[in-house]
C-alpha cells in the first residue's frame, strides 16, 4: 500500500524555534497528546493517496515529524482504548471485557492505579485533561435515593483522582447523556432542558442538557480551552502534559457552518476537516508560544472509522476511510484498530520520517517514562512498550514490540507477531460482515490466520496451512493473558477470568 506525505512549509515552526526560550532545551519536554474519535487510517491524506480530501494540518505534522504506519489502538472501540492510553494496560484485564461504558457508568480506572498523568505529575509535570472522558466517574445521587443525578454536587473519581491537576470534560461520547461539561469535578451549568436528535448522522440519545451545552459547539469549545491552557502554561515552570480527547469525527456528525460542504463529499468528510483544523489550532498555539522545539505533539485516533460515516456514500467519491484495510470500527480486522499516529518533537525527531515499527496506544506510558528517564513499578504499564528508540531511529529493531494483542467490541481476541496475525473468532468480531452471529450461522472457522506480508487485506485464512503458527500464537497469547502482563516483569492479576479462545475451539481442536 503506497502512502504519500504532503510536503508543507515549515517557516512558522522555524520562527518559533528562533524565539524559543533557552531553558526549553534543558528541561523535560512538554507533552501534548491529541486523541481523535473514530478517525480512520485513510481519513488522513498523508496516509491515503486516494483520499477525497486533504488534511493539511496533520500532513504538516507528518512533514515536521514522524509518521507511524503500523500503529494500533488497544481496542476497536472507545472506552477500552482510552483505558489503555492512560494506564499502559489492556482494558480486558479490567472489569470491562467487551463493549464500552455509557455516560453514567461508574469509574473504570482505580485511583490507586498509576497512570501516565499521575506518573508525570509525580515527576514535576502540570497535567490537564480536556475533552471526551468516557472512562466513567461517579455521579452524585439525589438524597431521596432515586436514580436521578444531583448535578449540584461534585463528581467523584474522575480525572482528578488519577493524576490530572485540571480537567474540563464531557462524560462520554457526544451521543451519550448527560450533556453537561464538568470542570474540576463540578458541572459548569445545570441542565435546563432535555434534548434528543434522531437524525442518523447527527444522532444523539435523549438526555439532560446543560444550559451552556450545544452539541455542534463542543469541538470548538474544547479546542479553545486547550489553546488557552497551552498559552497559560507555556511561559511557566514546570513542563505540562495535555491530554486532549476530541469528540470528533464520532457521531453526532455536526460540522459547523464554516466546514459544511468543504470536503466535497458528505458531512463526515466535513467533520474530518474541522477536526484537522482543530489540530492546526493546537499546533499554532504551541508554535506561537515559542515552545515547539521541546514539545512532543502526538496525534492519533481511538479506533477505526465508524460505519456511521457512510462508507457506501464515501466510496462514490473514491474515498475509503480504512484505506484498503478490511473492516472498520468495532472489528478485529485491521480497519478496526490500525490508526494514524504522527509525532512531532523537533529537538529529537527527524522531520519527514516514516516508521514501520508496530506500536500500540498503550505504549504512551512507558514511552513517557523513558523520555523523563524514570522506571515503572511492576504493577504499572503492564502492556506498555517504549517507542522512544523508534522516534530517535526509525529503522531500529531494538526495543520495539515483539507482539501485540487486538480486541474487538464483542470481546474477541487477535494476536499479531511479525507478519502473522491470528484472530480467535469466526468473522469480524464486530459490526462488519460476517458479523459474529452470521459467522456462527455459516459455521465459519473458529480461528483465522493471516499473513500480513502477502495479504494485508486479510482476505485469505491460512490457518489450515500453518497449524504450527496457530499453536505458537495461541500459546503466546495464553501466557500474556495468564501472566497479567505482556512485558517483562513480575506476574500481575487480571480482574476476573479472561477467556480468549472462541467458544467450542478447545473441543474442536
Amino acid at each position: 500500500m503506497r502512502t504519500v506525505i504532503v510536503l508543507a512549509c515549515t517557516l512558522a515552526g522555524s520562527f518559533a524555534a528562533a524565539v524559543e526560550p533557552a531553558h526549553e532545551a534543558q528541561r523535560h519536554p512538554n507533552i501534548v497528546y491529541i486523541l481523535a474519535d473514530d478517525l480512520g487510517y485513510g481519513d488522513v491524506s498523508c496516509y491515503n493517496q486516494n483520499a477525497a480530501w486533504q488534511t493539511p494540518h496533520l500532513d504538516r505534522l507528518a512533514t515536521e515529524g514522524m509518521r507511524f504506519t503500523d500503529a494500533h489502538s488497544g481496542s476497536s472501540v472507545c472506552t477500552p482504548t482510552r483505558y489503555g492510553v492512560l494506564t499502559g494496560r489492556y482494558a480486558w484485564r479490567s472489569r470491562l471485557k467487551r463493549g464500552v461504558l455509557n455516560g453514567t457508568s461508574p469509574h473504570l480506572i482505580s485511583p490507586e492505579r498509576l497512570t501516565v498523568a499521575k506518573m508525570l505529575q509525580q515527576n514535576g509535570y502540570q497535567t490537564a485533561c480536556i475533552g471526551k472522558w468516557h472512562l466513567g466517574w461517579d455521579w452524585p445521587g439525589t438524597d431521596d435515593g432515586s436514580q436521578a443525578i444531583d448535578y449540584s454536587k461534585p463528581v467523584q473519581n474522575g480525572p482528578g483522582a488519577i493524576g490530572f491537576d485540571y480537567h474540563y470534560c464531557h462524560s462520554a461520547s457526544l451521543d451519550m447523556p448527560p450533556y453537561v461539561y464538568v470542570e474540576d469535578n463540578r458541572v459548569t451549568s445545570l441542565p435546563d432542558r432535555v434534548t434528543e436528535n434522531k437524525d442518523s448522522k447527527g444522532f444523539w440519545r435523549k438526555g439532560d442538557t446543560g444550559a451552556d451545552f450545544t452539541h455542534r459547539d463542543v469541538l470548538s469549545n474544547f479546542t479553545k480551552r486547550a489553546v488557552a491552557y497551552i498559552e497559560k502554561r507555556a511561559s511557566k515552570e514546570p513542563p505540562f502534559f495535555l491530554y486532549l480527547a476530541f469528540p470528533s469525527p464520532h457521531t453526532p456528525i455536526l460540522p459547523t457552518a464554516e466546514f459544511q460542504g468543504k470536503s466535497g463529499t458528505n458531512a463526515y468528510g466535513d467533520f474530518v476537516l474541522q477536526t484537522d483544523d482543530a489540530i492546526g489550532q493546537i499546533l499554532e498555539a504551541v508554535d506561537n508560544a515559542g515552545i515547539s522545539q521541546n514539545t512532543i505533539v502526538m496525534v492519533t485516533s481511538d479506533n477505526g472509522c465508524s460505519p456511521r460515516a457512510d462508507y457506501e456514500e464515501l466510496s462514490r467519491f473514491g474515498h475509503d476511510p480504512s484505506s484498503g484495510f478490511r473492516g472498520h470500527k468495532a472489528d478485529i480486522f485491521e480497519g478496526g484498530h490500525r490508526v494514524p499516529f504522527v509525532v512531532r518533537w523537533p529537538q529529537r525527531v527527524k522531520p519527514g520520517t516514516s516508521c514501520d515499527a508496530t506500536i500500540c496506544l498503550t505504549d504512551l506510558m512507558r514511552t513517557c517514562a523513558d523520555v523523563i528517564d524514570v522506571s515503572l513499578p511492576d504493577h504499572a504499564g503492564e502492556d506498555s512498550v517504549s517507542f522512544l528508540p523508534a522516534l530517535q531511529e526509525p529503522q531500529t529493531t531494538d526495543g520495539v514490540r515483539d507482539s501485540i494483542i487486538h480486541h474487538s467490541i464483542n470481546g474477541s481476541f487477535a494476536i499479531r507477531q511479525g507478519k502473522w496475525k491470528l484472530a480467535l473468532c469466526p468473522g469480524s468480531g464486530g459490526w462488519s460482515n460476517p458479523t459474529p452471529a452470521n459467522a456462527r450461522k455459516e459455521q465459519l472457522p473458529l480461528v483465522q490466520l493471516f499473513d500480513l506480508e502477502k495479504d494485508l487485506a486479510e482476505s485469505t485464512n491460512v490457518a489450515k496451512d500453518h497449524p504450527e503458527v496457530v499453536d505458537m500464537l495461541i500459546e503466546k497469547l495464553r501466557q500474556d493473558v495468564e501472566r497479567g502482563r505482556s512485558t517483562p516483569g513480575r506476574r500481575q492479576q487480571n480482574h476476573g477470568a479472561t477467556p480468549f479462545l472462541p467458544k467450542g475451539y478447545e473441543q474442536a481442536a
